[in-house]
């Protein structure tokens, strides 16, 4: 389906500013193409200091033993196979598959962004061989809190009894996958880093975009408009099934695997036995193990569609990818997650332009970190922003982003702080600058955002014209922590500081 959506207007970005998409920030001040040439000139194969080939780099994997460890050897791709590519016939979800390290969360979000080209070729610059000027060194790029950055790696993957000990090629000679995965564990401090997390922090990192998450039920009458907007929009799609004894039952009925990631990578309406239909296709990063109930690959109610249908659709292969009912995705699917450059597929206005504006601030003890509590004169010393909406001309117009920026380099130490905001109309009569607790002692918020422990809250709003109070907050007090505050809105609008 080809992308109609109004692509963002970023007003964060000026043209070429370091860490914009075109001239990304260099994580551990490491120069791609500098070390390249001289590695290449020199006929050396690149050993990565930043990242080395050792115990250190892999983490705590939770599934190896240390008998294990001890046989692991990191070998380059061209150990494991002499004619080893990075990329054959393009890239695609079925170029890969999981392996030991459970980051199904990041693994079916690669699957998502296979699907959405202009994301896939800022992720992966793809004029990279085992070819021409080979030297052992790959790279890519990711979005981290305001900014791009540029992930150098050595091609050392880590392997057991000389098979891959995390992400595979299926195909045995495709390698991009693996090499990005090991860029984005380097991110995260190491291996076991990535083990465990939630779909929208890998659809952010490798976008910066607008995710919004969706919990599914029974009673979700206009969802399946808003994913196909969102395939309309290029964004990627990525679900999850129940943890626990529900997800146990699905597990055992129906073949889902519990508590697991998967990617939505398609929706298809089907006219079956004089009856509209409303289908979704699904990913399982494992290449394998697919869904067994109605529409799965062997279903019988496969005979009631077209032939020609059937020759788009159906697929029978044990690749991971399946297709089931919008209802039975509702039911046996716990969230769904949609990330897009822009926010247009939220509403169905796909003609408007979005504007973005970030601002990067700062919780600190005993001076601006004031807590949840609006009663109290500490409340207000938390930031505040203030934002001048000229009009609405109907449905949402305003985006609020909130997101916790963590000092800790390794992922799994980090730990997040229960965050939320406050929205206030800011009345006629008050002044510039910031604005103390008597203007709004006896106001109401028109909004406050649930509390969270999250890296990011993000929330749609539908604001009349005005000007309003923005607070974000932790729930605790005196709690210090860097975040970034975001505004997406149809209209210029800016997020002006106000200081004690």
């Amino acid at each position: 389906m080809a992308s109609i959506c109004v692509k963002m207007i970023h007003s964060t970005y000026e043209s070429g500013e370091k860490g914009s998409p075109s001239n990304p920030l260099k994580f551990k001040n490491q120069d791609y193409k500098k070390l390249k040439n001289a590695l290449f000139s020199q006929g050396q194969l690149f050993q990565d200091e930043e990242f080395p080939a050792n115990l250190d780099s892999l983490g705590n994997l939770e599934e190896t033993t240390e008998e294990q460890l001890k046989e692991v050897q990191w070998l380059r791709p061209r150990d494991l196979n002499p004619a080893a590519a990075f990329i054959v016939d393009g890239l695609s979800r079925f170029d890969f598959k999981q392996g030991g390290v459970g980051n199904c969360w990041f693994l079916s979000s690669i699957g998502s962004l296979t699907l959405c080209n202009s994301l896939l070729v800022e992720v992966v610059p793809q004029d990279q061989n085992f070819k021409d000027g080979y030297a052992g060194i790959f790279h890519f790029r990711f979005w981290r809190f305001g900014k791009w950055v540029d992930v150098v790696i050595d091609d050392l993957l880590p392997t057991l009894y000389k098979m891959p000990l995390s992400v595979s090629s299926r195909s045995g000679d495709e390698f991009w996958a693996p090499l990005l995965e090991k860029a984005y564990a380097k991110l995260c401090g190491s291996y076991g880093d990535m083990i465990a997390g939630n779909i929208p922090e890998a659809f952010k990192d490798f976008s910066g975009g607008v995710n919004m998450n969706y919990k599914l039920s029974k009673n979700q009458p206009d969802l399946f408009d808003v994913m196909k907007r969102a395939f309309q929009c290029n964004a990627m799609l990525g679900c999850s099934t129940f943890g626990g004894e529900k997800g146990e039952k699905f597990f055992e009925e129906f073949g889902l695997v519990d508590g697991h990631a998967f990617a939505v990578t398609g929706v298809r309406q089907v006219e079956s036995q004089g009856k509209q239909l409303k289908l979704v296709r699904i990913w399982n990063p494992w290449g394998r193990k697919e869904w067994t109930g109605d529409w799965s690959d062997e279903s019988a109610l496969w005979s009631t569609v077209s032939s020609e249908v059937q020759a788009k659709c159906l697929k029978v292969k044990d690749d991971g990818e399946f297709w089931m009912t919008m209802e039975d995705f509702c039911v046996y699917y716990e969230e769904m997650d949609i990330c897009c450059e822009s926010p247009n597929f939220v509403d169905g206005d796909l003609g408007s332009h979005w504007i973005c504006s970030e601002t990067e601030d700062r919780w600190e003890e005993g001076k601006s970190a004031g807590g949840s509590d609006s009663e109290t004169n500490e409340f207000w010393t938390n930031p505040q922003y203030r934002l001048r909406l000229k009009e609405n001309k109907g449905g949402i117009n305003v985006l609020l982003s909130l997101l916790q920026k963590p000092d800790e380099e390794h992922r799994r130490k980090v730990q997040y702080h229960l965050m939320g905001f406050f929205i206030y109309k800011v009345p006629p009569e008050a002044p510039g600058g910031w604005l103390p607790s008597s203007l709004f002692k006896s106001a109401s918020p028109v909004c406050v955002i649930t509390f969270a422990k999250t890296r990011e809250l993000i929330e749609s709003h539908s604001l009349q014209a005005g000007e309003y109070l923005i607070i974000p907050c932790t729930y605790m007090s005196n709690m210090t922590a860097s975040f970034i505050i975001t505004t997406y809105s149809k209209e210029p609008v800016k997020m002006v500081r106000g200081h004690q």
